[in-house]
């Protein structure tokens, strides 16, 4: 077995963020753009998937061709089994998460992020498995006082607080 550590590529400037799960089933593509559009309408996306058994595609789709060729190229690097990768614009992961959890074949999200992202597979030879994922850096320390206002303020500002 070898461990491999994929960078999975966010374009961080455009506000583009990527999420990263498992899921079992060839329809999860069909099912992951329906649950996208419905829950948020105006989010631009991509989606792929990397099928496990029979032809053994990335299965693909999308609103937008550009995130669909990243999230494509980001299963290539992954290259295992029933993970899927979505990168989103117009919208952050909070507003289509829910959606994506309640998908019947999604078993788990690794990552939902426009961090910097990583993630760790183990090569089988025949068989990839997606271990985990490295999402952002290190914590610098705990917050202080003026910390939590500042986030406080923040929420506030972006509109996800009253």
């Amino acid at each position: 077995m070898d461990l491999k550590l994929e960078v999975i590529d966010i374009p961080i400037a455009d506000g583009t963020n990527v999420i990263i799960g498992k899921s079992h089933f060839i329809k999860t593509v069909e099912d992951l753009y329906e649950a996208l559009v419905t829950s948020c309408p105006s989010i631009r996306f991509g989606i792929a998937f990397c099928e496990a058994s029979g032809k053994r595609l990335i299965r693909r789709d999308g609103n937008d061709e550009e995130l669909t060729e990243l999230a494509v190229n980001a299963c290539k690097k992954i290259a295992a089994g029933h993970v899927f990768v979505i990168y989103l614009r117009g919208g952050w992961p909070i507003n289509v998460l829910n959606a994506i959890k309640n998908v019947q074949e999604v078993v788990s999200i690794e990552a939902a992020t426009a961090n910097p992202l990583k993630v760790i597979v183990a090569d089988l030879g025949e068989q990839r498995a997606l271990l985990g994922v490295a999402d952002g850096f290190t914590p610098l320390g705990v917050e202080e006082k003026d910390d939590i206002e500042e986030r406080k303020e923040f929420l506030r500002k972006i509109g996800y607080k009253r």
